[in-house]
């Protein structure tokens, strides 16, 4: 299984934070699953590729050459794929995954996140999508998610779609068995 993890290129103030991600860069890695992530060296993504790999873990990177320099890719993947554009990398990224993860991050982890939901509910995915909700990182979001529900702008079913637990091997296990569903 291949993992798609869209989380932060700074760690953020919390030790939480890289505490998960390299916990979760770990856990990827001891059960044989590969992970796909947008190639950096520093942050967060740094950390969760160094964990993997000190585990033996297989790590596909994907970046545009324009953030080549600018994110400082990461030497050590096992493969880096290079595209053209932040549209190429996203699809690039979800192509080679079988679900997708959010960990603490800022615009982008968001933007990216939000897209691949979106493409789910367009169907043009059937991939589970997790959210580690870190030091209740993501508690605000997923609060305001339920609330688009309650105004009627999203409906239960995407919602739900969307899973979140602050354990990593629950959620890893959750997108397991959707994955193996076929359906989030």
């Amino acid at each position: 299984m291949q993992i798609c993890v869209y989380l932060g290129s700074r760690e953020g103030n919390d030790p939480r934070f890289i505490e998960a991600t390299e916990a979760l860069g770990a856990a990827i890695a001891k059960r044989g699953w590969g992970l796909v992530y947008g190639g950096a060296r520093n942050g967060l993504m740094g950390r969760l590729a160094n964990a993997c790999l000190a585990e033996g873990g297989e790590v596909t990177g994907v970046m545009p050459e324009h953030l080549v320099k600018r994110e400082v890719f990461h030497q050590r993947l096992t493969r880096l794929i290079r595209v053209d554009s932040m549209h190429e990398r996203k699809a690039t990224m979800a192509a080679h995954a079988d679900a997708f993860v959010a960990l603490p991050g800022g615009i982008g982890t968001l933007e990216e996140l939000f897209e691949i939901w979106t493409w789910y509910y367009l169907d043009l995915h059937a991939k589970p999508i997790g959210v580690l909700n870190v030091a209740d990182f993501y508690s605000p979001l997923l609060a305001f998610l339920d609330s688009t529900v309650e105004h009627g702008f999203l409906d239960r079913q995407t919602r739900r779609a969307l899973v979140a637990d602050s354990d990593i091997e629950t959620l890893l296990d959750r997108l397991k068995s959707a994955a193996a569903a076929g359906q989030a």
